[in-house]
């Protein structure tokens, strides 16, 4: 086991091992998940963005029975982009053309749109505040000077995360505790909220040297990581932990499916494309038919949460299909580095690293699968 590594980020975390494990949105975060890592010392999260407020509290309440160590709840808090606050009669036929063909060729019925396609930010924050999570980590933008003075108060450490300087230049005049530096590497969501996605995509060694000379907090370096050599280099850059998410999100605890976890493991995970035809918004996944056959429509895609909502409506059957061709499949430009298949094996993997008893190079990764 690697000696406990004490800098201001663990201490302010509250946890042993600088290692953060990536919160998932859309169903891929667990609480099996984020109280493994929390258990093994590192800081477990659950991305929490689609859930009702009403979800919040007990979902704070089930991960407080798996795990005595500190969580993160993680939230988005811009729900919404531009023109995509309602489903309305107009946004719904607009793009219902875009998406009719997919639907017919899995079987589907024309859905019925709610009004809303994602729960609001302001509602959830406040069920949130009165769950009081260990650490309260957003992407998307900063939270107001109003929830902040109450994360203060009720002891609830803030993160958030950034693309660019400037961002994390915003995060730190906020008062935010810790700042995760996010590069174009990562896979999920560019969490960009000061310019474009596409005009946000400083790599993850790069930002971290530019952040953390600049900020008065700790900086989690995010995207490219999977093993403990990368979280070691982060920190020799600057960061004090280092945020992992698809080494995560590929273990058997995580709520992805198992032909994702095939997918990340096989030669189709040397082919990562940015793509905002799942959601919207600009996210990293595995190259598929879906994110082929989008790209030429990206100008008629309707905006976040409405492109994300019909894609929800496809998920479930597409999965039932197996149809990985129609679905997101998050990755990071790492996967093809992907060893491990349970969070115990990789934590233990991480914290040897850490603890420089595997200096150098992995075998391959088909080498030695654990």
């Amino acid at each position: 086991m690697a000696p406990t590594i004490a800098n201001e980020a663990t201490r302010r975390l509250g946890i042993a091992h600088p290692v953060i494990q990536g919160p998932f949105g859309g169903g891929l975060s667990t609480t099996a998940l984020a109280a493994a890592v929390s258990n093994l010392g590192g800081l477990g999260s659950f991305g929490a963005h689609m859930l009702p407020p009403e979800r919040l509290g007990p979902l704070a309440d089930e991960l407080r029975g798996l795990t005595r160590a500190p969580f993160a709840l993680n939230l988005w808090v811009s729900d919404h982009d531009a023109g995509g606050e309602r489903i309305d009669a107009a946004t719904f036929e607009q793009a219902w053309p875009l998406f009719e063909p997919y639907f017919r060729e899995l079987g589907l019925e024309q859905p019925f749109p709610p009004e809303r396609g994602h729960p609001r930010f302001d509602e959830q924050v406040d069920a949130l505040l009165e769950a009081r999570p260990p650490v309260f980590s957003f992407v998307f933008g900063i939270p107001s000077p109003r929830i902040l003075a109450e994360c203060r108060r009720r002891d609830i450490v803030t993160v958030g995360a950034a693309t660019t300087v400037a961002e994390a230049l915003a995060l730190d005049a906020a008062g935010i505790d810790l700042i995760v530096a996010t590069g174009a590497e990562a896979g999920g969501h560019r969490p960009s909220f000061l310019e474009s996605a596409e005009d946000s995509l400083t790599g993850t060694f790069a930002l971290v040297q530019l952040v953390a000379p600049r900020v008065r907090v700790p900086v989690i370096a995010a995207g490219g990581i999977s093993d403990g050599r990368g979280v070691r280099a982060a920190m020799l850059l600057g960061a004090q932990a280092a945020q992992i998410g698809t080494a995560f999100l590929v273990c058997a605890e995580s709520g992805t499916t198992d032909a994702h976890r095939a997918a990340l493991f096989s030669g189709q995970a040397h082919h990562t494309t940015l793509t905002r035809a799942f959601t919207g918004r600009l996210a990293r996944g595995l190259v598929n038919r879906w994110t082929r056959e989008l790209a030429p429509s990206f100008s008629q895609l309707p905006p976040f949460p409405v492109t994300s909502w019909f894609v929800s409506q496809l998920r479930p059957a597409a999965i039932a299909a197996g149809r990985t061709d129609l679905v997101s499949l998050w990755s990071g430009q790492i996967a093809p580095n992907l060893r491990h298949r349970t969070a115990a094996t990789l934590m233990q993997s991480l914290l040897a690293d850490l603890a420089g008893e595997a200096l150098l190079p992995h075998p391959h990764p088909e080498a030695s699968p654990a």
